[in-house]
């Protein structure tokens, strides 16, 4: 396989705060993101997107997309996929480092026969997530499956 590039571009408006858009992207007010620092450190901006929560948003979105294909090609059937996360940020050895992201999927299986397959797919998910094999933050998944 050929290396792929994803490109972004990053741009200061003021204080601790940005615009994050992407040339392959269509440029507008939905595609482009306000990014800033997040209001823990020194002039900090609450209700932006930061960088921690881009880094989280990433594996789980990652976790996302591998579980979609990964559940097509098992014809898992499902009738919906969420997840929410949580990127730990602490001090280590003097730096700051994400240290850890939790991640929270829940599926929800058309019939309680499809169980045991959803549980290998989203374990295969885990594993074969690219961000998650390209980062040093401990990953730990609690999944839920539900049926309905």
């Amino acid at each position: 396989m050929e290396p792929h590039f994803y490109n972004v571009e990053v741009n200061w408006n003021k204080d601790r705060k940005g615009v994050m858009c992407s040339p392959e992207l269509i440029r507008d007010a939905n595609t482009c993101i306000e990014v800033a620092t997040p209001p823990e450190f020194p002039k900090g901006m609450p209700g932006i997107w930061s960088p921690e929560h881009l880094f989280t948003a990433s594996v789980s979105t990652c976790l996302m997309t591998t579980f979609l294909a990964i559940a097509e090609n098992s014809k898992l059937e499902f009738s919906n996929f969420s997840c929410k996360s949580k990127g730990k940020l602490e001090r280590v050895e003097g730096k700051f480092v994400m240290s850890e992201i939790l991640l929270e999927p829940s599926v929800t299986i058309t019939d309680e026969k499809y169980r045991e397959k959803a549980e290998k797919v989203l374990q295969k998910s885990e594993a074969a997530c690219l961000i998650s094999n390209s980062i040093k933050s401990k990953i730990t998944m609690v999944p839920t499956i539900l049926v309905g």
